[in-house]
């Protein structure tokens, strides 16, 4: 069994038990905003074109627009520092780990898509999908990159820190495996 760029110790438990904490906590939180029923007299079509409802909000100016992109942006983005801090690893492909976070941020925004079409008063955005997986992708390379730089610094302060640890045994060589000399070789 390898384990490739651990944090180590306790160090990585800390770590990943916040992060898998919080990411629980997150995800409660957004489950609740987004799929309570919404007490509406009318509900709006569904929005099923790519960035038709992002240049609407951009047609009634800057000023309305923010509210809306903002919150696209916002809902999901804790997921991009999240998801790799539950991880726990910090000697990693910077891009194979945006790459994931990004795809997890999208199927879990789809998921949320999916489960609003049966909450009433709530219809489907394709538009919130782009949005989330944005504001996802933002915080990862706006806060990852940087927080792991600063962990690998702060490990090789440690006194008797040798560095990460790359591989793990499974096990100990245990000596050769016995065998029985009157059984022959089969023809």
């Amino acid at each position: 069994m390898q384990r490739q760029g651990s944090i180590g110790g306790s160090a990585a438990i800390r770590v990943r038990a916040t992060g898998g904490v919080l990411l629980v906590a997150h995800l409660a939180l957004v489950a609740w905003l987004m799929l309570r029923p919404l007490d509406v007299p009318w509900v709006t079509p569904p929005n099923l074109r790519p960035l038709a409802g992002v240049r609407a909000d951009l047609a009634l100016g800057w000023p309305h627009a923010v509210r809306p992109l903002g919150e696209g942006l916002g809902l999901l983005a804790p997921l991009g520092v999240l998801l790799p801090m539950a991880h726990g690893r910090l000697a990693v492909s910077p891009l194979a780990s945006l790459l994931r976070t990004a795809a997890a941020g999208a199927l879990i925004s789809l998921g949320i898509a999916l489960l609003q079409t049966g909450v009433p008063g709530r219809v489907v955005d394709v538009d919130s999908l782009l949005l989330n997986t944005a504001g996802v992708v933002l915080a990862h390379l706006a806060v990852v990159p940087a927080g792991r730089v600063w962990l690998r610094r702060w490990e090789a302060r440690q006194p008797g820190a040798a560095g990460p640890v790359l591989t793990v045994q499974e096990e100990l060589s245990q000596g050769r495996t016995p065998t029985i000399p009157r059984v022959g070789i089969a023809p």
